[in-house]
C-alpha cells in the first residue's frame, strides 16, 4: 500500500454531458481495470474523461469501458465515469472513481457514443437527451 502524499492536477475537468443534477448524488465507487482501456483510444490525454461508457467485468467485478461485442461483462453498459481520473502510467493500477447509474445526460457530448443496445441496457435509469 503506498501511503506517500502525491498531487494530481487536470485541466477543467468538461461534465457537460450531464443533463442535470439527478443521480450525481448517488454515484457508486467503482474500480477500473486499467489493462482493458486502450491509451490512445479511451485515455489519449493521461486522463479516463468524465463521461466514459464503462461495463461491469463479470470476473473480477472492475470496470472496463463499455463494448458491445465483449463477452466479459462489459457489454452491458454499466453507466458513466462521473469525473475524470488520472491514467496510471502502468496498466496493473487499478484506480477508483464513481459511477453514474441514474440520472439524465446529453447523448452528443458523451467522450464515446452509445448504441441502441446500450441505451437499452440502462433504459428506465438513464435517459438520454
Amino acid at each position: 500500500m503506498n501511503l506517500t502524499q502525491t498531487t494530481e492536477s487536470f485541466g477543467q475537468d468538461d461534465q457537460s454531458w450531464l443533463a442535470s443534477a439527478h443521480g450525481t448524488s448517488n454515484a457508486r465507487t467503482i474500480t477500473l481495470d486499467t489493462s482493458t482501456f486502450t491509451a490512445g483510444t479511451h485515455y489519449p490525454n493521461g486522463y479516463f474523461p468524465s463521461g466514459l461508457p464503462l461495463g461491469k467485468i463479470t470476473a473480477t467485478g472492475k470496470y472496463g469501458p463499455y463494448n458491445d461485442a465483449a463477452s466479459d461483462g462489459t457489454e452491458v453498459l454499466a453507466g458513466f465515469l462521473m469525473t475524470a481520473i488520472d491514467a496510471p502510467s502502468v496498466n496493473t493500477i487499478d484506480p477508483q472513481g464513481a459511477l453514474l447509474w441514474h440520472g439524465a445526460v446529453i447523448e452528443a457530448k458523451l467522450p464515446v457514443a452509445v448504441n441502441a443496445n446500450g441505451k437499452a441496457d440502462v433504459a428506465g435509469r438513464l435517459t438520454f437527451f
